[in-house]
């Protein structure tokens, strides 16, 4: 497969509205309330949900990740036990 012919499937299979989908997003530590910057990666499909650290108290979040078809993201973190 060519790499003309992998954007074509990523395309199809998802969307980035006018080619831009957000890559980074700010999100408050449902934990300690800190601010932090984390790094989005809309080719992992238009909704995700995975785990990350918080990088200032190391705990756990849940993340569930959608981006609408404009390629905007909408980030929810919630505890581990929500």
């Amino acid at each position: 497969m060519g790499s003309g012919e992998l954007v074509s499937t990523l395309d199809e299979d998802f969307p980035l509205g006018g080619g831009v989908a957000d890559t980074m997003a700010c999100v408050t530590c449902p934990y300690c309330g800190a601010d932090v910057e984390i790094t989005l990666d809309p080719g992992g499909g238009s909704v995700q949900r995975y785990v990350e650290d918080c990088e200032v108290c190391c705990r756990p979040w849940q993340l569930t990740v959608t981006w609408d078809p404009a390629g905007g993201a909408l980030v929810d973190a919630r505890t581990e036990d929500a």
